[in-house]
């Protein structure tokens, strides 16, 4: 099962490391896109970030990766004169925590869920190709941290934070601006592509689609949704991701009941009619069927 997972899709945590420590980042730029009046989308390597700036402070959502800290304080600061007050992780990867430690020592107050902390202090063992990811320092952990939601009063906004149970990973948040009608939803929605679920840190293929069924449930046709990755996007969107993704557990699933294990149901090619529109990404077809027979495989 393990070598299934890690052929899915987890050895993008690897791959984000390698990223990290060797890419050059210094023809990134930051491109900051205004969403609604005060709600804005910082795009430049690895998860896109939110930003809620007001006279209370800056409220960030994810800070990508280390090398890139100064040019998103850079360009936060083109929106706002007011420091950052608080840094929240949707999820523990480090491209979307690589930012932690540079912002606490700035003086932010780092948040996110209790599995988060966990898996930044603790790091993660490596195995079947994967390097081990070391504990994150200190001041990159977070210093609140919640179970099963959260909510800030802050900018004028009622910001309400859930978790939802085992989607992306067993960490994720899920951030819904209510008065400004904007959703952040991390890496539980990858827009325009096959999603990455991290069965290695808790994620489930059921569980994602469930935290989609969530937020559709929550949201209406005017909602803006910063996705994890991809452009900005709305309920639509975030609909027509969810279909693929349950035509894709509907094949999976029967090829399972048919027994196939893995490789069979890679040779049998079950979504290569979605690949053209879906699988240019991060996650190929072949990664996707891993990753959904595993998921759906465990028990």
């Amino acid at each position: 099962m393990i070598k299934d997972i890690v052929a899915a899709g987890a050895a993008a945590v690897a791959t984000l490391g390698v990223c990290a420590a060797q890419n050059d980042f210094s023809n990134v730029e930051i491109e900051t896109t205004k969403v609604t009046d005060g709600i804005y989308m910082l795009e430049g390597a690895g998860g896109n970030i939110g930003l809620s700036v007001g006279a209370d402070g800056a409220f960030v959502i994810d800070d990508q990766f280390a090398p890139l800290s100064d040019k998103i304080m850079a360009a936060i600061a083109k929106v706002t004169a007011e420091p950052v007050e608080f840094v929240l992780n949707t999820h523990w990867h480090f491209d979307h925590t690589g930012g932690n430690e540079h912002f606490g020592k700035s003086g932010a107050h780092i948040v996110a869920h209790d599995n988060v902390r966990k898996r930044l202090k603790e790091g993660m063992k490596g195995g079947d190709g994967l390097p081990d990811v070391g504990p994150a320092p200190a001041d990159a952990l977070p210093v609140i941290t919640f179970s099963k939601t959260i909510s800030f009063h802050w900018n004028g906004q009622h910001i309400h934070v859930w978790h939802p149970q085992k989607a992306h990973t067993d960490g994720d948040a899920i951030i819904f601006f209510k008065d400004a009608n904007v959703v952040h939803m991390g890496d539980i929605f990858f827009n325009g592509g096959y999603p990455f679920v991290d069965l290695r840190s808790g994620g489930d293929l059921n569980g994602y689609i469930a935290a989609h069924a969530s937020v559709l449930g929550k949201i209406d046709d005017a909602t803006k949704i910063i996705p994890g990755h991809g452009p900005l996007a709305d309920k639509a969107d975030l609909q027509r991701t969810t279909d693929m993704l349950k035509e894709v557990r509907a094949r999976i699933q029967a090829l399972i009941d048919e027994g196939m294990d893995a490789d069979a149901a890679v040779a049998a090619d079950p979504l290569s009619d979605l690949n053209d529109d879906w699988g240019q990404g991060f996650i190929n077809g072949e990664r996707m069927i891993r990753s959904a027979h595993a998921s759906l495989s465990a028990k």
